[in-house]
């Protein structure tokens, strides 16, 4: 019974914590653009510069 009494308080904190993050990246727009790096692979970025010290 005594280690339940220990782990319960740590598995609630963590578990809360993980939830303060997920809302935390809600609201700071993390999930807003969800097909740009889907759509980012049909891009042509062939072009390649070179830059040379003249």
């Amino acid at each position: 019974m005594s280690p339940l009494l220990f782990l319960i308080p740590i598995a609630l904190t963590l578990g809360s914590l993980g939830v303060l993050a997920f809302l935390w990246s809600l609201r700071n727009g993390q999930y807003d653009d969800l097909d740009g790096a889907a759509e980012r692979i049909f891009l042509d970025n062939d072009s390649v510069e070179i830059f040379h010290d003249a």
